[in-house]
């Protein structure tokens, strides 16, 4: 008799034979040793960068005029730096002035100009006045400067460590008269980097 006749006369035979193979079928597919690799990248670490300001006369004035008569003018420098490790758009705005005569304020007579004078090399500053200095405001007074779109001076963006120099001068209008005699005016000049 043959094999095939053997097991359909005996089905439970063939039943047990039957699940002999599957099992060993599935002990052989189970047992397969395949290849694996891994790698990895441990530590990685995040920190974020800084942008600062150092300014040669923080906490001071850039300059400070007495005595002005019209057409007399004064001038003061100061040097603004990015001691941070980005670069930063860098912006000057001005505080409301401070009037001593609301009537004939005299900041709307202090026709102010700042200039950028260029910037450090090393140590070494930038000379003013030697015509290659960029003008960043020149548009008014002082009173003007913060109005008609001079509300923030941009002055452009400073690399890392990137430093510049930089001169005000105002000067008292020759319009200006007897009432303004005696007059005093001051404003906060703040620079900022985004």
């Amino acid at each position: 008799m043959s094999r095939l006749r053997f097991l359909a006369a005996n089905p439970r035979l063939a039943l047990g034979a039957l699940l002999t193979l599957l099992l060993a079928a599935a002990a052989v597919v189970g047992s397969g040793a395949d290849f694996t690799a891994s790698s990895a990248n441990p530590a990685n670490t995040f920190a974020a960068g800084t942008l600062s300001i150092l300014n040669s006369k923080e906490g001071t004035a850039v300059l400070t005029a007495t005595n002005l008569r019209p057409g007399n003018s004064s001038t003061g420098t100061v040097d603004i730096q990015n001691t941070g490790g980005l670069s930063g758009a860098f912006t000057l705005s001005r505080t409301a002035p401070v009037d001593s005569d609301a009537v004939n304020p005299l900041s709307s007579k202090l026709d102010l100009t700042v200039v950028d004078c260029g910037t450090f090399v090393g140590a070494t500053a930038p000379t003013c006045g030697d015509g290659d200095d960029v003008s960043k405001y020149s548009a008014g007074t002082i009173a003007q400067m913060g109005t008609t779109g001079h509300l923030v001076t941009a002055l452009g963006t400073y690399a890392a460590n990137e430093q510049h120099r930089y001169q005000f001068t105002v000067q008292l209008d020759s319009s200006a008269g007897n009432a303004y005699q005696g007059d005093n005016s001051s404003v906060e000049f703040d620079w900022n980097a985004a």
